[in-house]
């Protein structure tokens, strides 16, 4: 499985945007799909990750910010975020953790840059 994160980019502090993950298979079977970041000088924290049930799991900083979705058909993962802090800046990555020997990770994507 090959995952494509994009859309990152430049927001002002306060605005939104969306972050999608398209995987080249089907990832939503078992395991689950997550959103991770990673802030120069920081370790890679989890920020929100999805099941194969659809339950949601979301770090406590971006509660009620952020929202983490998903298109079966599509076989893609979103990350809408909202009320953007200066804080929220760093590299994101999507990952498929399947289960034994399907762990992948996809390219990190900047996102976002304060304006």
């Amino acid at each position: 499985v090959q995952l494509q994160a994009s859309g990152g980019g430049l927001v002002q502090p306060g605005g939104s945007l969306r972050l999608s993950c398209a995987a080249s298979g089907s990832i939503f079977s078992i395991g689950y799909v997550g959103w991770f970041r990673q802030a120069p000088g920081k370790q890679r924290e989890l920020v929100a990750l999805i099941t194969s049930g659809g339950s949601t799991v979301y770090a406590d900083s971006v509660k009620g910010r952020f929202t983490i979705s998903r298109e079966n058909v599509r076989n893609t993962v979103f990350l809408q975020m909202n009320s953007l802090k200066p804080e929220d800046t760093a590299v994101y990555y999507c990952r498929y953790q399947g289960g034994v020997n399907r762990d992948y990770w996809g390219q990190g994507t900047q996102s976002p840059s304060s304006a």
